[in-house]
């Protein structure tokens, strides 16, 4: 369901009502405020594919407020934004968690909201996706987490400047970041001091 308010606006033919989003997205805005997972991989990237056509390199705003999702989707997003030329601002508001951390990340600017947190940990399984497999089939998922615990390690490290092995030591468990220690680590880039932020 869409809670989402109308906004009423000028045009040749009078005055209309537009969806919020969409003049949001007009100013090249573009906000994830819930899981990771297929639906909105797609649609956040078809929201990056219709700014980047309209006018390649130009910035682009990108809010999160996520507790993560699907490593294979997050991944296939983070992956589209690092190919745009549109630079990207990532800003943190409330909490990006698991691969939220990692979305914002993306950003060659990361921004946090003075009392937002990031969390990075490790990719996980649930139990009820080793439920009926077999032994060798169990050991096969295993090392694939291994490989993508690396993966998002090596991502981590990257975008942070800490070393890969500070980075796993933090991500073998929860670890939670206060905006100024976020920047402190190197996740973020700054905190917001301005609730003015121009996509020019």
């Amino acid at each position: 369901m869409n809670n989402y308010p109308n906004v009423l606006k000028g045009t040749a033919n009078g005055i209309s009502q537009v969806c919020i989003t969409s003049e949001l997205l007009e100013q090249r805005k573009v906000f994830l405020n819930q899981q990771v997972d297929t639906d909105t991989m797609t649609s956040l990237i078809q929201q990056f594919m219709y700014l980047e056509q309209k006018e390649d390199g130009k910035p682009i705003y990108f809010f999160i407020n996520s507790p993560g999702g699907s490593v294979i989707d997050g991944m296939a997003l983070y992956d589209f934004i690092k190919l745009l030329h549109s630079p990207v601002i990532t800003v943190c508001m409330g909490n990006a968690s698991s691969m939220g951390a990692l979305l914002f990340l993306a950003g060659e600017r990361r921004v946090m909201l003075k009392h937002s947190k990031i969390m990075i940990h490790d990719a996980s399984f649930g139990h009820a996706e080793f439920s009926g497999l077999k032994p060798d089939e169990i050991k096969e998922r295993t090392e694939q987490l291994v490989k993508t615990c690396e993966l998002l390690r090596r991502i981590v490290a990257e975008r942070t400047g800490r070393s890969l092995e500070e980075v796993t030591e933090k991500m073998k468990t929860d670890s939670y970041f206060e905006s100024d220690e976020a920047v402190e680590f190197g996740l973020a880039t700054e905190v917001a001091n301005s609730f003015k932020m121009n996509s020019d």
